[in-house]
């Protein structure tokens, strides 16, 4: 979500009504995680692996059916729909769609949500069609997703709503940027776009409009015609004026160490159980819901119940979710949980955005959530920048040794969803990290072929991006073929048993794959070193008189009476080897269709 954090669009929003403010629960004891399953079970055969794929980039082009029609073949649903049976035999088991709700235009990629409820079937915001498609073409699209045994997972949306249908006058005070605790000036009235009456969809589904009482906060105020974070309140003549040290003052603030937190004003004010970034980092644009309104919180309850049991998807990621009630987002987390158990006899698979540098703040959020959650691991995505720019430049610096430090993955790999990219972090994004193309190989080879990660590739690695800064595919080879597919399907194949790690230099490293249970197994080598300079690791694997083959470049190497092989990788490549015998090898390297735009 951090690529909206710059942008400021105006909201359109049914008569006010009084405040029903609650206070912010405290937060109970969070239940019992199951213990993750592991690789070393008492099963026959190891599980097959499971890798997601996120299905869109922030250029994705999309052409929805226009008001009238309900198909489209050039809208993105479609394309997914007609990709998606070459996509389980690379290994893809679940894909992220897009957040398909119905946003401020339709142009929006959805993450400035207007109607959760609408997906695409109703005439709001001037088109029935998101940008993604029409609801009918996305329950054809989830329907051939089952067929080839694909879970879908939805991107919800839940900290936020624009384009509101009216405005209302409510109370409201501006706050500091840095620091959301700290008011400035006085509370006035202004006039903001938190009327909700989703006149399109004329109470279809859900019969709730909202209104101010609903959110705690706004980023515009319409009588001034300014931007600015205004945190929403109750009447300041109900409730006693917070002490005069709480308005913005220079640096005397500072002047003797760290000011105690500020109060928190009485009434209705910013959710306390959210990241303390900014002080309190319950806003983050746009108007920010309240889930101590209990109408919004049986609404959005009612609406994850809906999305399992009406359009058929099976998990969640969930947008922003440092900036909302943690004490919520696990009620409801609970609650889709037991709805799909009810459903499916098992549970869904959650995963949460928290895009930040510091893994404490991942692991307050698992912490309290519970229940067996997952989060991106952004630390780990930050180390491959890292090392990537330190190869870049020549530092010294640069040691593929320490690319798991302080990564959700080193601390908590059960909760780690690992990935090299995504829509937030490519070219001309608020968030962009830079990383060399040419390393990309060395990620997506750790983040797929290690016993404790769980991937998700990236659309734009895989089809390349679109945009002004448009990128073709990654991991590409000398003569120009991308080898990502081959990497995906040497997950699916070999990347299976019992793992041992060869990390004594820092400029190559490597792992093997026992494989056993029916499964082969791997040797993996990563290499920043010196291009077109050959580097070796003794690694044991196999037994004596065996050939093992690089799947990536053809390279072999005999296992010697030891049961040890010197492995060999070009500098700043990757190489994945395995049994000469291996079954599927003759799959490698993997063809693949990249224009799949043509025709549009």
């Amino acid at each position: 979500m951090s690529w909206l954090k710059s942008l400021h669009i105006r909201p359109k929003g049914s008569s006010p009504t009084p405040s029903n403010q609650q206070p912010s629960p405290p937060i109970p004891p969070r239940p019992a995680a199951k213990p993750p399953p592991t690789a070393d079970n008492d099963s026959d055969t190891y599980p097959d692996n499971t890798t997601l794929l996120q299905t869109f980039e922030w250029h994705t082009p999309s052409h929805p059916p226009p008001t009238g029609s309900t198909h489209c073949p050039s809208s993105h649903y479609a394309l997914l729909t007609r990709l998606l049976p070459s996509l389980p035999p690379l290994g893809i088991t679940t894909i992220w769609l897009p957040p398909g709700c119905k946003s401020n235009t339709v142009g929006s990629n959805g993450y400035d949500c207007y109607d959760i409820w609408d997906l695409g079937e109703f005439d709001q915001k001037y088109a029935r069609a998101t940008k993604w498609g029409s609801r009918e073409e996305l329950a054809d699209l989830i329907k051939r997703a089952g067929e080839v045994r694909v879970e879908v997972m939805w991107d919800a949306v839940l900290n936020h709503k624009t384009a509101g249908d009216r405005v209302e006058e409510c109370w409201a005070v501006e706050v500091e940027d840095h620091d959301r605790r700290l008011e400035k000036g006085e509370p006035r009235k202004m006039e903001c776009w938190v009327r909700y009456d989703f006149p399109g969809r004329e109470g279809r589904y859900s019969q709730k409009s909202w209104g101010s009482e609903d959110f705690s906060g706004t980023d515009w105020d319409q009588r001034t015609e300014r931007n600015g974070i205004f945190k929403i309140i109750d009447d300041p003549a109900t409730y006693p004026k917070p002490p005069a040290r709480q308005a913005s003052g220079g640096i005397s603030r500072f002047a003797r160490g760290k000011p105690p937190p500020p109060p928190v004003r009485p009434g209705r004010d910013w959710a306390q159980d959210v990241d303390d970034l900014h002080g309190n980092y319950d806003f983050l644009m746009f108007s920010n819901i309240r889930y101590t309104s209990p109408s919004v919180r049986d609404d959005t309850f009612a609406w994850g119940k809906w999305m399992l049991r009406s359009t058929g998807v099976q998990s969640f990621r969930l947008d922003a979710v440092q900036h909302i009630s943690y004490a919520f987002i696990r009620d409801w987390i609970a609650h889709v949980q037991a709805c799909n158990r009810a459903l499916r006899g098992k549970e869904a698979l959650i995963v949460g955005e928290i895009w930040t540098n510091e893994v404490r703040r991942i692991t307050k959020w698992l912490d309290t959530v519970g229940q067996g959650v997952k989060c991106f691991d952004s630390p780990l995505l930050y180390n491959f920048s890292r090392i990537s720019q330190d190869v870049t430049s020549g530092s010294k610096n640069a040691d593929l040794r320490t690319v798991k430090r302080d990564s959700l993955l080193a601390i908590r790999p059960e909760a780690a969803l690992t990935v090299v990219g995504n829509h937030d972090t490519q070219a001309g994004q608020a968030s962009h990290t830079p990383m060399a193309a040419e390393l990309r190989i060395l990620w997506y080879a750790f983040t797929l072929l290690r016993a404790e990660s769980q991937p998700c590739v990236f659309w734009g690695d895989l089809y390349g991006t679109q945009g002004p800064l448009a990128e073709g595919p990654t991991c590409l080879n000398a003569q120009g073929r991308t080898l990502l597919p081959s990497l995906m399907l040497a997950r699916k194949l070999y990347a299976y048993g019992p793992q041992i790690e060869y990390f004594t230099d820092a400029a190559v490293v490597g792992w093997t794959r026992a494989g056993g249970k029916g499964r082969e197994g791997c040797a993996v080598i990563l290499s920043i070193g010196k291009k077109g300079v050959e580097h070796c690791v003794r690694m044991q694997i196999g037994i004596e008189g065996e050939t093992w083959v690089d799947l990536m470049g053809g390279r072999k190497v005999l296992i010697d009476e030891e049961g040890r092989g010197e492995f060999g990788v070009v500098g700043r490549g990757a190489a994945v080897y395995v049994r000469e015998q291996a079954g599927g090898r003759e799959r490698f390297p993997v063809e693949w269709d990249l224009e799949i735009y043509r025709g549009r």
